[in-house]
């Protein structure tokens, strides 16, 4: 039986003697032309997923699979969205721009066209066509109303953005997919992007009142306590002036 000196010994013995168990998880398989993009220049793009998520990338360059091996304990909201940032790389995203993933607000909503029309080749092509439009202006105008990143690889559609962008992208590429007319979809994403402004607004406002409730009378008007205060002081220069009169009078 070992036996310690002090508390202090306790953890330097434990310290010494710890083993760190790492743990390997898979994430998902990606396009085989996509591994290049993963991996980056001299490994560039990988070394900055790998400081951001705070793990090491295992990529099998022959099957396209990457699983990841963590430092000790991952932090559960990174380990949640580390998947999706890799199959947004995988699905065409830039690694620039899918790094945003990891974060709590930017989420990844994926398409499979081919769940839409049909396997045929051709119906795959014609609706990738519909989806980007005549030097991409349709995809331009759906990212641009929605500030959402929009990506078509394959067969694959992918949206990225925070929860109001994505709403409104979704809907658009959804009305695309389902044989909607693209002025029909582009009305409806402007209308739709009205309405998200001005129930922003009325909550901005909603809550501008409640805090203006705790508010007194004075601070709800700008400048009327400082105006308060100057009447206060001529009237008191005013008083000093008559009593000064009255005092001369007397003598």
């Amino acid at each position: 039986m070992i036996q310690y000196r002090n508390y202090q010994h306790f953890l330097a013995e434990i310290k010494d003697n710890w083993v760190f168990v790492s743990i390997m998880e898979h994430l998902c398989r990606l396009p085989k032309r996509r591994i290049a993009v993963l991996i980056g220049k001299g490994g560039e793009t990988r070394k900055m997923i790998e400081e951001a998520i705070g793990g090491k990338l295992a990529i099998d360059s022959k099957s396209g699979d990457v699983s990841i091996d963590w430092d000790g304990d991952p932090d559960p909201v990174k380990r949640m969205k580390i998947p999706e940032l890799i199959s947004a790389i995988g699905r065409g995203i830039s690694p620039e721009r899918a790094i945003k993933l990891i974060e709590d607000d930017v989420f990844l909503q994926m398409y499979d066209i081919r769940e839409w029309v049909g396997r045929r080749p051709n119906q795959t092509r014609r609706m990738k066509g519909r989806l980007i439009g005549r030097n991409g202006r349709i995809r331009t105008l759906i990212e641009e109303i929605s500030g959402c990143e929009i990506a078509i690889f394959g067969s694959t559609v992918s949206v990225m953005g925070d929860s109001d962008g994505l709403a409104l992208a979704s809907t658009a590429v959804e009305g695309i997919l389902g044989g909607s007319e693209h002025s029909t979809v582009l009305f409806g994403l402007e209308q739709d992007k009205k309405r998200q402004r001005l129930s922003s607004k009325s909550l901005e406002m909603f809550e501008e009142r409640g805090r203006s409730r705790g508010k007194t009378f004075e601070e709800m008007v700008p400048g009327l306590a400082e105006a308060r205060e100057r009447k206060s002081i001529i009237s008191d220069i005013s008083d000093d002036s008559e009593e000064v009169d009255f005092l001369s009078e007397e003598e």
